[in-house]
């Protein structure tokens, strides 16, 4: 019968100190054995305790050329001022892991600044992973601001809306935007962005110094589809009026231009912000969202990307 790890406070003490030992300090297991009076077996065990429970977060940190080059011909040919490439995980075309990591090092990098900085984050699977990644930090002089409301249809908090974790984890002043995602009508998008504390909250993601969203698909499995926030008629119709992607619930075609009608009348997110003050990160990747990710960069929507190599070779496919 297996043995239960103990993951008690003591526990993971002991684990946090051997993974800082081994990934840190440079310790063999050998030697944290001898450290902490344990045997290597115990030594082992912590050390992968410590990675299982997130204590320990290992990021590549080493500039591969191959990455290199194609973020600089991806900053050239879409006039990009940050492009950040990670390596594909030649065994999953899928997986999110390196963009989230790559995501969550440039979010610490404006966390860590010492003037006051505005953050408007968008939503989505890879910016929610991202986020788990956050090392804990005390930035009360920054704040953060949701682009997209936090209530689902059923009336629950939105999923991926990251919001309230990113802010816990870093101490920031959260600025949530207590909204649908989707109104149930024009008017009452109106009326709601009408309310005093909602257009405080507008008019601060306006002035967001930098802004990081992801890029959702229009296809079967679109994320506004499967997390309930349109309808399967809806989501015909914009494929339909040829919709590839969306951002913040905005929907645009394969030229970057909203989708008339449909859903962008009901959209309670706020708008981007102007490329001209300010820097607008795409977080994405993969086969499904190429088009979108296309248009995005061809209509000049953000002025960043974060993505993984398969991905950037598609877009320079073209």
């Amino acid at each position: 019968m297996a043995q239960r790890i103990d993951t008690s406070g003591n526990r993971l003490d002991d684990a946090a100190r051997a993974g800082w030992l081994y990934y840190v300090a440079g310790n063999t297991q050998e030697e944290i054995a001898s450290k902490l009076g344990i045997s290597r077996q115990s030594a082992q065990r912590l050390v992968s305790l410590s990675v299982s429970e997130g204590l320990i977060k290992v990021r590549l940190d080493h500039p591969i050329g191959r990455c290199m080059d194609l973020a600089s011909r991806l900053k050239s040919r879409f006039a990009l001022d940050l492009v950040e490439i990670v390596p594909s995980d030649p065994a999953s075309d899928s997986t999110i892991a390196g963009v989230a990591q790559a995501t969550a090092a440039e979010i610490e990098r404006w966390l860590k600044r010492p003037d006051p900085v505005v953050m408007a984050i968008g939503t989505g699977r890879t910016l929610k992973a991202a986020v788990e990644q956050l090392m804990p930090m005390e930035a009360p002089h920054h704040k953060v601001v949701s682009l997209t409301g936090n209530i689902a249809p059923d009336g629950s908090a939105a999923y991926y809306n990251v919001i309230f974790n990113m802010a816990d984890t870093v101490k920031a002043r959260s600025f949530p935007m207590p909204l649908p995602v989707i109104a149930s009508s024009a008017k009452e998008r109106e009326l709601l962005h009408a309310q005093p504390m909602i257009r405080e909250t507008l008019t601060l993601a306006a002035k967001a110094d930098i802004t990081f969203v992801g890029v959702g698909h229009i296809g079967a499995d679109a994320p506004l589809y499967l997390d309930g926030f349109i309808t399967d008629a809806e989501l015909k119709a914009l494929q339909k009026a040829g919709a590839v992607g969306e951002i913040c619930g905005w929907s645009f075609d394969a030229e970057g231009r909203l989708v008339d009608g449909i859903i962008n009348d009901r959209v309670a997110s706020a708008p981007l912000p102007s490329l001209e003050d300010a820097l607008v990160v795409a977080v994405a990747m993969g086969k499904r969202k190429l088009p979108g990710i296309r248009a995005t960069l061809n209509r000049h929507l953000v002025n960043g990307l974060i993505t993984d190599e398969r991905t950037a070779e598609g877009l320079l496919e073209l």
